[in-house]
């Protein structure tokens, strides 16, 4: 449980950083670090939801928390919501 919550805190992390390489990239024509940061942050979009999945049946979460869970990887600040409020209590 310790590494999904590893994972949820870097992805959140990484979704975050596209507040500073969107600039760069846009208004300041600077593309790489938004794609570092883009190719990190797919990864561990794709690991946080495969770790949901993996740990779904080992925490008892019914389908509504599965989905909840992984759409927070989509929202920013999302996945910090998500360790306080559900893989905090399971660790």
């Amino acid at each position: 449980m310790n590494l999904l919550r590893i994972t949820a805190w870097s992805e959140g992390i990484s979704f975050l950083l596209f507040g500073i390489s969107m600039p760069l990239k846009y208004g300041f024509d600077i593309p790489q670090p938004n794609y570092v940061i883009g190719m990190a942050h797919g990864i561990l979009f794709i690991l946080y939801n495969l770790m949901i999945l993996r740990n779904t049946s080992k925490n008892k979460w019914n389908i509504k928390q599965v989905i909840f869970l992984c759409f927070l990887s989509l929202l920013p600040f999302g996945t910090f919501y998500g360790d306080y409020k559900y893989l905090k209590a399971h660790s």
